[in-house]
């Protein structure tokens, strides 16, 4: 959709706000031009002694009136602007924001996360204020232009008029110039604020790493070099659009001067009055608000333009993965792959080749094998955030393509390598799948999964907050703080992917026999490096380079002597040295 449609829409949608503030604004404008009428009657009154005390005192208190209608029409047209105007920016906003939520890893492998959120501050801010300020001003301008120039041909002298427009040709070539260079500054400007955004944003997640590798100063050298980019950047566009100004002063004065030598020339002839000339001179001066409003017009549209150029790819990019389900709930069944295939977005190999497996229901199935072998992508593609380019993925009566997305992930709880705490309470954190749940629910949830008597240890107990991605926590106890919200949502099909890794073998053994005793009817995934982790699992898949190496219970793949058998003993004696 280009700028100018878009704009059109929403005003069509927003009729009654843009029809309110253009009809106050229309009254201004004809109150505006008739003070210099008024004015110039006034003058010739005086010269000729046509008034009296009495009624200059009544011309002059309705120009005062005049003044207070205006100052007040133009608060009330401001009002109903921006209360549109605003909205508009909320719904920029929210649809960035949900089409955001919708989108897959490969889209955020693709983007950065400073820019993305430059695009929701910076970019719609542009957009909203060229649907309010710019569209409404140069409404106003338009209308105002018209109406002084009908006045100053009609009402004054037309040959004043023509003479006093003769220079304007210059200012629209001007300005059109001027409009172009600030479309592309603008663009540059806001590029290199997505870019110093960016910065700012892994800056501030990775600032442990930066202290503890003493990388402060080369961080902060390249914010400076960031900033000061960011800055040359709007300097520029700014100074293209202080250009608008000179061209208006430059094309009024020679408009003036053009009209005053004429006027003076034509009073001094008989052929003009003074009040006339007077009036003439008033409203040369009030077309400096239409010049000055074309100028401020043409760089709010120059830069929403540019803005925008920014927010449609992102707004328009299709959904990694598409929502073209139709069935609206999960009946658990059986979950099967059958020759599973796929490869990586931009890689040659694949992360995994004909891969199939049967898992029933209540059943538990273990995924191991070395880094890289295959074992979260498959996790992955049961998650739906990727697609396989080759065989099939079915649970119960259905293809996993054939369940609306929501749907499908509200049957799943997932713990990722990687566990995500929000910057709010440990309760809040384990209850985010289930906001309404008891102080009680998520204490049991705790203590399934071994964080409940570290949590006690904390100050404020449950209520202790964790700090943003939960940084005032452990990685161990983060682990557990996202076991037990998987625990908590109660989901039938549950995803571990190498959730034990940061825990030490003893607590490990804890939720692993909390788990055997709460999974009941629950279908689990279990990767791990551990293979502690996976012994009691009803299958184990042991991946090599994406294939299924080996596959069978733990006793069937010890007594068969392989990677699993020689893993299993290297882990038993390194888990016994470290018990010395």
């Amino acid at each position: 959709m280009s700028f100018s449609r878009l704009l059109a829409s929403f005003i069509r949608r927003h009729w009654q706000s843009y029809g309110a503030a253009a009809c106050m604004l229309a009254i201004i404008a004809v109150l505006t031009v008739l003070v210099p009428r008024r004015v110039g009657a006034v003058i010739d009154g005086l010269v000729a002694r046509r008034l009296s005390g009495h009624a200059l005192a009544m011309e002059l208190a309705i120009l005062v009136a005049m003044g207070i209608a205006i100052y007040f029409l133009r608060v009330g047209w401001r009002l109903q602007l921006f209360s549109a105007a605003y909205q508009f920016g909320v719904e920029l906003r929210t649809g960035l924001y949900r089409r955001l939520s919708l989108q897959g890893p490969d889209f955020y492998q693709r983007q950065r996360t400073g820019d993305l959120m430059a695009l929701a501050t910076n970019d719609v801010d542009a957009v909203e204020m060229a649907a309010g300020e710019a569209f409404l001003a140069g409404f106003d301008g338009t209308l105002t232009l018209v109406m002084v120039l009908g006045m100053m041909f009609l009402g004054v002298d037309w040959r004043l008029t023509a003479i006093a427009l003769l220079p304007f040709p210059f200012m629209a070539f001007a300005f059109w110039r001027i409009s172009t260079r600030v479309h592309d500054a603008s663009a540059a400007a806001l590029d290199r604020f997505g870019d110093l955004n960016d910065h700012v944003q892994e800056t501030l997640a990775g600032v442990r790493t930066l202290r503890a590798l003493g990388l402060e100063e080369r961080s902060a050298a390249q914010f400076a070099t960031l900033a000061h980019n960011a800055a040359d950047a709007n300097f520029e566009a700014q100074r293209w659009e202080a250009a608008y100004e000179p061209a208006v002063g430059m094309t009024l004065t020679a408009a003036t001067a053009l009209a005053l030598s004429l006027g003076g020339y034509l009073v001094w002839q008989g052929l003009l009055t003074i009040g006339l000339l007077t009036s003439f001179s008033m409203y040369l001066g009030q077309l400096i608000w239409p010049m000055f409003a074309a100028g401020w017009v043409l760089a709010l549209i120059e830069r929403g333009r540019a803005a925008w150029g920014r927010l449609q790819p992102v707004l328009d990019e299709p959904l990694t993965i598409a929502d073209a389900g139709t069935v609206d709930a999960v009946q658990p069944g059986t979950l099967a792959a059958e020759n599973l295939s796929f490869r990586y977005p931009g890689q040659t190999g694949e992360a995994l080749h004909e891969v199939s497996f049967a898992l029933a229901p209540g059943k538990t199935l273990g995924l191991v094998g070395a880094t890289g072998a295959g074992k979260s992508t498959l996790l992955r593609l049961i998650l739906k955030q990727y697609r396989p380019q080759a065989g099939t993925l079915n649970w119960g009566a259905h293809a996993l393509d054939d369940y609306r997305l929501d749907a499908l992930r509200d049957a799943i709880a997932w713990v990722p390598q990687e566990s995500f705490l929000f910057s709010a309470s440990i309760a809040d954190n384990i209850a985010l799948a289930r906001p309404d749940a008891s102080r009680e629910d998520i204490r049991h949830v705790a203590e399934l999964a071994a964080i409940h008597d570290d949590i006690l240890r904390f100050p404020s107990g449950y209520d202790t907050p964790v700090g943003e991605r939960g940084v005032t926590l452990s990685g161990g106890q983060r682990q557990r703080v996202a076991i037990a919200r998987a625990l908590l949502a109660d989901s039938p099909l549950l995803l571990l992917d190498d959730a034990l890794s940061a825990v030490d073998t003893g607590t490990e053994l804890r939720i692993l026999q909390h788990l055997r005793e709460t999974r009941i009817g629950r279908t689990v995934i279990i990767a791990s490096h551990r293979l502690s982790a996976v012994a009691d699992a009803d299958r184990i898949l042991v991946l090599r380079n994406g294939r299924i190496a080996e596959q069978g219970t733990h006793a069937e793949l010890l007594a068969r002597g392989g990677w699993y058998e020689k893993q299993w003993r290297y882990q038993q004696l390194e888990a016994s040295l470290d018990a010395l």
